[in-house]
């Protein structure tokens, strides 16, 4: 199934199951990985790429990976850049990896894919090399790997 637009990207995320979904998320987030700085988003993507992790694991990681968050919010307030604020958002979308999938669990698997491209989108503008964000590209190809296996 090839997938080119948010609309068939979302229908998508519909029709994954769970475990699949996490899987999506973490590809996500190791798109945009070298953007955190933080080793507690490393470590949640590493937990939720596991096929046998229990709820009470991806409870403290998503404890951890929210405590990282917060901490890259605060730190964007004072001395915000660009950069730092990619970080942010990688651990935004990091706790959707690792958050219980309620409903589903594809709303905030899209909410999570939105936050890794406002990550991309800050290094872009940190790094002054323009505006165009090719991420939403890379997870149309990560979606279509998993529906493919």
């Amino acid at each position: 199934m090839a997938i080119n637009n948010d609309k068939e990207f979302k229908r998508a995320l519909l029709g994954m199951n769970p475990a699949k979904l996490r899987l999506a998320a973490a590809g996500f987030i190791d798109s945009v990985l070298a953007l955190s700085t933080d080793p507690r988003v490393a470590t949640a993507v590493k937990v939720a790429k596991q096929a046998e992790v229990g709820e009470a694991e991806l409870e403290m990681q998503l404890r951890s990976v929210q405590a990282a968050a917060l901490a890259s919010y605060t730190q964007c307030g004072k001395l915000c850049d660009w950069n730092g604020q990619a970080g942010h958002f990688v651990a935004k979308a990091a706790a959707r990896c690792v958050e219980p999938l309620t409903d589903g669990g594809a709303h905030s698997v899209w909410e999570g894919a939105m936050d890794a491209r406002m990550a991309r989108t800050c290094e872009v503008i940190a790094t002054g090399e323009g505006t165009e964000n090719n991420e939403a590209q890379v997870q149309y190809r990560i979606v279509e790997s998993l529906l493919n296996s």
